[in-house]
């Protein structure tokens, strides 16, 4: 009997590491048409964040790209995904967003096709987002969500959270292994 409970004890840690990894079975387009893999991305820092081109949030972008700057060759990697699904804060087509993104913010990360995060129809990878986060849905534009080099979820950040504060930096820091601020 005591075998039985200890097997059965282990089984929630091997489906949450399976779900875990399930990150990194995860494409979405790029506005080049091509798959932006996530597999390609295994033993990198990941974060994903809901962008939006007219949100009252949108100058995070800036933000967003200092700290991609600073960590990048540390191995975090930023993928920003747009959504026109709240307000209508994202109307314009892919490629815009992207030279939008580039030109008025300066982001050189990942920046794919518009999907959509909320509804039945929000794309598989925001679908996961949402269960390894807790299962509450995304909100509103620039939730953020953070996973380690295994591709195991370490944080979700509310749109409201900017990407200078130091909750958000020492989140980061801790994925790449990094001496953290203030040590």
């Amino acid at each position: 009997m005591k075998k039985i409970i200890t097997i059965l004890s282990l089984i929630p840690l091997f489906c949450f590491s399976a779900a875990e990894s399930y990150l990194f079975t995860q494409k979405i387009k790029s506005t080049s048409g091509t798959d932006i893999n996530l597999e390609s991305y295994a033993g990198k820092s990941i974060l994903i964040i809901n962008i939006a081109t007219r949100c009252g949030y949108t100058g995070q972008l800036s933000g967003i790209e200092e700290v991609f700057k600073k960590y990048k060759d540390k191995g975090l990697v930023i993928i920003g995904i747009p959504s026109n699904d709240f307000g209508g804060q994202t109307p314009e087509g892919d490629k815009k967003v992207v030279k939008f993104c580039r030109i008025k913010y300066g982001a050189s990360f990942p920046i794919s096709t518009k999907i959509t995060v909320t509804g039945p129809d929000k794309h598989p990878l925001v679908k996961h987002l949402v269960k390894v986060s807790g299962g509450e849905e995304i909100k509103w534009n620039f939730e953020k969500f953070l996973f380690d080099k295994e591709g195991h979820f370490v944080s979700r950040f509310k749109s409201s959270v900017v990407p200078q504060s130091n909750a958000f930096i020492k989140s980061i820091e801790s994925t790449l292994k990094l001496p953290l601020r203030g040590q």
